[in-house]
C-alpha cells in the first residue's frame, strides 16, 4: 500500500468515490497487488470543474506574474520537502527505481522555479507607426480555460509541465492524469494548493479517458488542449479540438533514431546509450530505439553495448540494487514479447534479453536485437519498452534517409567527432530535438517538442508558453 489518498480536487475541495462515484483499483506493477481505489469523475463533477475555472479565470488572468511565481516558487519547495514520500508512491504505481522517481520529482520542482521566473518576463512590444499620433502596441494575454492530458511514463514530470506553463502563464487548467499511476499527481496538485493557490485555478480529475477527453474538449469553456501520449489517441484529440476551433498542443510518440559515425568515441556511446535505453524500463518517448552503427565500428560498439544491457539488474524498483523496474502493465510485456517473437522469425539475432522474468509482476528483460529487416515491426513501429535494434551503415547520405524514413521526428541521437558530420547531420535529420555526443534533452530552459506524427508545439524552454497565450494588437489613434 501507498500513503497517497487518491481524490478529485475541484474548485479547491477534495472528492473521493462518495456519492455514488465509481471508481477503479490501482495497481503495483512489481507484484501486481492492489494499492488504492482511484474515484473517477461524473458529468456533473466534469461541469463543476469547467464552472470553477471559468470563474477563477477571471481574477487569475489579473494576477500579477510576481505573485505566480512565489506561488510557483513555495510549490517547488514543498515538491522537494516531500520527494522521498512522492517518488516511493511513484515507484509502486509506475514501477521506475526510486532514484529515477526521485529525480523526477526534483526536476518537477526545477521546472517549476524555472516557469516562475520566466513568466516574470512575458513582454509585448511597441511597434512604430507610420503615421503621426498613432500608437501601436503588441500584448500577450492568457488564453482562458485549459484542460491537459498527461501520459503513465512520467507522470509527475508531464503534468507540472502544463500546470507550470498554464499556471505561470494566467491560465486556469483541469487536468486529467493517468489512471495508472495517480499518486504523484495527486500529490503535486497537493503542493500546489497548499502554496497558496487560488481554488479553482487548478482542477484534477479521473476517469475513463474517451469519456472525459471528449466531453472537455467540447465544452465552449475550454480554450486550450494540450496532450501527451500515443500518435493515434494524438491524432483522434486534435481532430476533436480543431473540430471546435481549440488551439492545442501534442506531444506523441516517436521511434528515435541513433547515428553511430566511425570517428566517435564507440565506448562511451555505448555506455551512454545503455543507460538511456533501461530508463524507466525504455518507456520513454524519446528512448533510443533505431542504432544505425557505422559498418566499420559495428562490432565493437554491439559487443560492448549488449554486454551493458545483459548485466542490468531488472527488480522491484524499491530494491536499493535495482536498474530497471517492471513495465507498467501486462499490456507492455505482451506487445514487447511481440516485438521479440517477430525479431525471432525474421531471421534477426537476439543478442540478450527476449524473454518475460518470473512469473509475478510485469517484468522483462532488456532486449538488443541484431540486424532486423529493414521493414520489421521493430524497425518501424515504436516499441515503448526495454529493446532495442541495432543494424548498420556505409555512408551519411544513406543513413539520413533511413532516420528519416518514419512518420515520427521526436528526438535523434548522434556520436561523431567531426564538426562536419555534426553540422550535415543535424541539418539533416528530420527531427524536432537533436543531441549529439551526450544525453540533453527535457531541461526546463529548453524546448521539447517534435514534428510529423510526432506533434506540434513545445514544453519547456521560453516557446512552453506560447501555446497558452493570445496574441493581441491595438492600434491607437490620439
Amino acid at each position: 500500500m501507498y500513503s497517497e489518498k487518491l481524490q478529485l480536487l475541484i474548485n479547491g475541495r477534495w472528492i473521493g468515490e462518495e456519492g455514488g462515484r465509481k471508481g477503479e483499483d490501482v495497481f503495483n506493477p512489481a507484484d501486481e497487488q492492489v494499492l488504492a481505489r482511484l474515484p473517477h469523475a461524473t458529468r456533473d463533477d466534469l461541469d463543476a470543474a469547467l464552472d470553477a475555472a471559468q470563474k477563477a479565470f477571471r481574477s487569475w488572468k489579473k494576477s500579477s506574474p510576481m505573485e505566480r511565481s512565489k506561488i510557483m516558487r513555495r510549490a517547488g519547495d514543498l515538491i522537494r520537502e516531500r520527494a522521498d514520500e512522492i517518488a516511493r508512491n511513484m515507484t509502486l504505481d509506475q514501477g521506475k527505481p526510486f532514484v529515477e522517481a526521485r529525480g523526477e520529482i526534483m526536476a518537477c520542482a526545477d521546472l517549476l522555479d524555472w516557469h516562475a521566473e520566466e513568466g516574470r518576463r512575458i513582454y509585448g512590444r511597441v511597434i512604430p507607426a507610420r503615421a503621426e499620433n498613432v500608437r501601436q502596441l503588441v500584448v500577450r494575454e492568457p488564453i482562458g480555460v485549459c484542460v491537459a492530458f498527461t501520459p503513465w511514463n512520467f507522470p509527475a514530470n508531464q503534468a507540472i509541465r502544463k500546470i507550470a506553463a498554464a499556471i505561470g502563464s494566467g491560465c486556469t487548467l483541469i487536468l486529467k492524469g493517468p489512471e495508472e499511476t495517480p499518486s504523484a499527481v495527486v500529490a503535486l496538485a497537493r503542493a500546489m494548493q497548499d502554496a497558496g493557490l487560488p481554488d479553482g485555478c487548478l482542477n484534477l480529475v479521473w476517469g475513463v479517458p474517451a469519456e472525459i477527453s471528449s466531453y472537455l474538449i467540447a465544452s465552449p469553456i475550454t480554450a486550450k488542449v494540450s496532450f501527451t501520449g500515443s500518435v493515434p489517441v494524438g491524432k483522434q484529440l486534435a481532430s476533436l479540438a480543431s473540430l471546435h476551433m481549440k488551439r492545442s498542443t501534442m506531444e506523441l510518440g516517436g521511434h528515435a533514431p541513433v547515428l553511430i559515425f566511425p570517428d566517435a568515441d564507440v565506448e562511451r556511446a555505448a555506455d551512454i546509450m545503455a543507460g538511456s535505453k533501461i530508463r524507466n524500463a525504455g518507456q520513454v518517448c524519446v528512448s533510443p530505439t533505431r542504432f544505425y552503427v557505422h559498418e566499420k565500428v559495428q562490432d565493437q560498439f554491439l559487443e560492448r553495448f549488449s554486454a551493458n544491457i545483459a548485466k542490468v539488474k531488472v527488480g522491484n524498483g524499491l530494491d536499493a540494487d535495482s536498474q530497471m523496474g517492471p513495465l507498467v502493465n501486462a499490456r507492455r510485456v505482451e506487445a514487447i514479447d511481440g516485438f521479440v517473437q517477430e525479431a525471432r522469425g525474421n531471421g534477426s539475432t537476439i543478442m540478450c534479453g527476449g524473454e518475460r522474468i518470473g512469473n509475478r509482476g510485469h517484468f522483462y528483460a532488456p532486449t538488443v536485437v541484431f540486424n532486423p529487416p529493414e521493414d520489421s515491426r521493430l524497425m518501424t513501429e515504436e516499441p515503448f519498452g526495454p529493446i532495442a535494434a541495432v543494424t548498420s551503415f556505409k555512408d551519411t547520405d544513406d543513413v539520413l534517409r533511413r532516420a528519416n524514413s518514419l512518420p515520427f521526428g521526436l528526438a535523434s541521437y548522434v556520436f561523431t567527432q567531426s564538426s562536419k558530420t555534426v553540422t550535415q547531420v543535424s541539418d539533416g535529420l528530420e527531427s524536432g530535438m537533436v543531441t549529439i555526443n551526450h544525453l540533453g534533452l527535457a531541461l526546463p530552459e529548453t524546448p521539447f517538442g517534435g514534428i510529423k506524427d510526432s506533434g506540434y508545439g513545445s514544453e519547456g524552454g521560453t516557446e512552453a508558453f506560447d501555446g497558452y497565450l493570445i496574441t493581441k494588437f491595438i492600434t491607437q489613434f490620439e
